[in-house]
């Protein structure tokens, strides 16, 4: 159990980190391959490599969260 809320909080930490990170570096960049307006490549490929750790550090976060309330939900079931 604490190692999911290790994971959990890890990867938390990860997702504000990479939140964080992307609106410092790229405020008004949206990773889409297709843009109305040109935009620097490096501001692109940043913008798109910060969005993927966002969304795989939320996927675990969200497993791990997921785990500790079934473990949670089957030590109440047991207990009675």
């Amino acid at each position: 159990m604490r190692a999911a809320w290790k994971v959990f909080c890890l990867f938390a930490a990860v997702l504000v980190a990479a939140i964080g990170l992307a609106h410092l570096l790229v405020p008004d960049i949206v990773p889409v391959a297709f843009a109305d307006e040109p935009q620097p490549s490096w501001a692109v490929i940043t913008a798109f490599f910060l969005r993927a750790i966002e969304l795989i550090a939320g996927s675990v976060a969200v497993i791990a969260l997921a785990v500790i309330a079934g473990r949670l939900i089957q030590r109440r079931v047991l207990a009675r």
